[in-house]
């Protein structure tokens, strides 16, 4: 039997289809019109652009010779610039970005009370986790690669397009060799949050609560940062989430070596498989009522 042209799915009512329900469009576009998306990729765009201005008045780099860090060479170019405003990002802003957007994605549908209403409609379970996680990793994809390049643009247009310069030695690597892996560096970022994405969208769906959610995957990071700084741990700390986060700083050497951008790779796809099956797990035997 069909309704409209549409054949019933088997065990529903004629007309109803589970795999258009809570459409990818939807969802984004509902997303997109909130607040806190518009806040924070305000933010995002805007901080580029507050590094410009703090560097044009504030005072001159002080680093010299082989005790050049980051921040004594981000005004040399684009690149470098860019560079500059990951590594000081990276650890918290796009962390808090990433969590907030796989953490408030669940959460809040259960805070309004209208998480029992869409799996009413009804919308499958899995296929409702399935979109809003799909959602959320598309914002959070948004929000780790808008920033660096917007940092690229600023710096650019602020320093110049000039070849990168290398911290602690400043040796200098060519523009055009340079921008590829730029793109690796950026592509790394976003893996490495893998797992506060998948942390935060795990307790999105064991709470109510959003900032709960968002402060619990925030809260990880910051225990994992502190337990990785013990150096009694030894090669256990090489199995904390944070620990491989700086390791794209290799791939911006004269000569890159990727092999601990590889293990923080597979320590951070390791403990987001795992966090998302966990996921879907106890959704699927949840009682929801709100």
């Amino acid at each position: 039997m069909s309704v409209n042209g549409n054949p019933a799915a088997p065990g529903y009512a004629p007309g109803y289809a589970p795999g258009r329900t809570l459409s990818l469009r939807v969802e984004f576009v509902r997303q997109l019109r909130r607040r806190r998306t518009k806040a924070m990729f305000g933010l995002l765009l805007a901080l580029p652009w507050i590094l410009v201005v703090a560097f044009q008045f504030g005072p001159g780099p002080a680093g010299q010779g082989n005790t050049l860090r980051l921040s004594d060479l981000a005004t040399q170019g684009g690149l470098n610039f860019a560079a500059f405003a990951l590594s000081v990002s990276a650890s918290f802003l796009l962390v808090v970005a990433v969590a907030l957007f796989c953490g408030d994605t669940v959460a809040s549908e259960a805070d309004w009370s209208s998480l029992r209403y869409l799996l009413a409609a009804p919308v499958p379970r899995d296929r409702l986790l399935r979109q809003k996680l799909i959602v959320a990793m598309g914002y959070s994809a948004a929000a780790v690669t808008v920033l660096p390049l917007m940092a690229l643009v600023a710096g650019t247009l602020a320093f110049g397009w000039n070849d990168i310069q290398v911290p602690g030695t400043g040796e200098t690597i060519p523009a055009a060799d340079a921008l590829p892996r730029f793109a690796v560096v950026v592509g790394y970022a976003l893996v490495s949050q893998f797992v506060v994405a998948s942390m935060a969208f795990l307790l999105s769906v064991s709470t109510d609560s959003p900032l709960g959610a968002v402060g619990g995957a925030v809260g990880l990071v910051i225990v994992s940062s502190i337990l990785q700084a013990v150096e009694a741990l030894g090669s256990i700390r090489e199995f904390l989430p944070t620990f491989w986060n700086n390791a794209w700083t290799d791939a911006l050497t004269p000569d890159p070596d990727y092999s601990g951008m590889i293990k923080g790779v597979a320590v951070s796809v390791t403990y987001s498989v795992i966090l998302i099956a966990v996921a879907f797990r106890r959704f699927r035997a949840k009682d929801v009522v709100s």
